[in-house]
């Protein structure tokens, strides 16, 4: 007859039983993870564009879009949400499923001006989106009617200090980039110009061109046949380099004022609480795309080159960007019910 197995025994056997249970449910959850992670994505993806088809945020979103399909082997299926400045399509954005399958380009307009345009806004810039990466950077173009005898900004300056009031710039529109980056000029060159605003920049660029008002910031394409052709003059761009289709035009900063730096740029997000591991993917697979050479070209054409950075660069940012942006908001006045 054997003996009973002491008590030590029995305690060294559940122990080891214990250990293998516990290894055994660390390995199902690290394959479950790995595989919930190779998994993605299962099923479509869904790409929120805030405006228009056909305008500059659509063409852009279209192009990375596809690219970014063929990278991850699932459609990615574009849906515009157009209005009120392009704060609608953030707001379905944000409201979205933080599953990894929605994203949204988003850009100055609605992400840095539309805080301080807006008295409600339905989405919170910072909190609700997990930034992906900056995708394009579009700087805008300072234009005058040739018949004005200017050729420099400080030349345009002074004859802005000489003639109070008298100096006018159009823009497409209260609290629009070309606008606020008017209200930038008047405080750096410490000038009167009265603001006249537009329903669109082809109005003002008209009017630019037909002389009923002095200037205009726009973005590059809708006025870079214009300045070629000598219709119109190009004074200055207000990027940090100068632009690759007007390598001839300085910058804002060359030009005398230093710290004039203002423009458009585009950015990829989330709904807030997206799993990082697709976020660090989805960052991966984009800026691949945005150094395709067919990809830089297609921007290029619209006035922008590729700006991509890091989720955590992004969100730095886009946080810097609300308060610059902001600051001139809230300089003009501007405001939107």
């Amino acid at each position: 007859m054997s003996a009973a197995p002491s008590s030590a025994s029995v305690v060294s056997v559940l122990a080891a039983v214990g250990t293998l249970a516990l290894a055994a449910s660390a390995a199902t959850t690290a394959t479950t993870g790995t595989a919930h992670a190779q998994a993605w994505p299962a099923k479509p993806l869904r790409w929120f564009i805030p405006f228009p088809p056909g305008g500059g945020t659509d063409v852009m979103s279209r192009v990375i879009a596809q690219k970014l399909a063929e990278r991850l082997g699932q459609p990615v299926v574009v849906e515009n949400r157009a209005g009120s400045g392009g704060t609608i399509g953030l707001e379905a954005a944000a409201r979205a499923p933080a599953d990894g399958y929605n994203v949204v380009m988003g850009q100055a307009a609605n992400l840095a001006v539309a805080p301080a345009l807006y008295k409600k806004l339905p989405y919170d810039p910072v909190k609700d989106f997990a930034p992906i990466t900056n995708a394009v950077s579009a700087p805008l173009v300072l234009v005058v009617n040739p018949a004005l005898p200017v050729k420099t900004v400080k030349e345009l300056a002074a004859l802005g200090r000489a003639r109070p009031d008298q100096l006018t710039f159009g823009s497409p529109g209260n609290g629009t980039a070309g606008h606020l980056a008017g209200e930038q000029f008047k405080l750096a060159a410490k000038a009167k110009m009265t603001h006249i605003p537009y329903k669109g920049n082809v109005p003002a660029m008209t009017d630019v061109l037909g002389g009923q008002i002095s200037m205009l910031f726009s973005t590059i394409p809708p006025v870079l046949g214009q300045v070629n052709s000598g219709r119109l003059r190009a004074i200055a761009s207000t990027g940090a380099q100068r632009s690759a289709v007007l390598p001839a035009v300085p910058t804002m900063a060359e030009s005398g004022l230093p710290d004039f730096v203002l423009v458009n740029w585009w950015g990829v997000l989330a709904p807030a609480g997206t799993p990082p591991d697709i976020v660090g993917r989805l960052n991966g697979e984009i800026v691949k795309v945005l150094q395709l050479p067919d990809v830089r070209e297609r921007i290029a054409a619209e006035g922008g080159e590729p700006s991509p950075n890091s989720p955590e660069q992004f969100a730095k940012f886009i946080a810097a960007e609300v308060v610059k942006w902001g600051a001139l908001v809230r300089a003009s006045g501007a405001q939107v019910d």
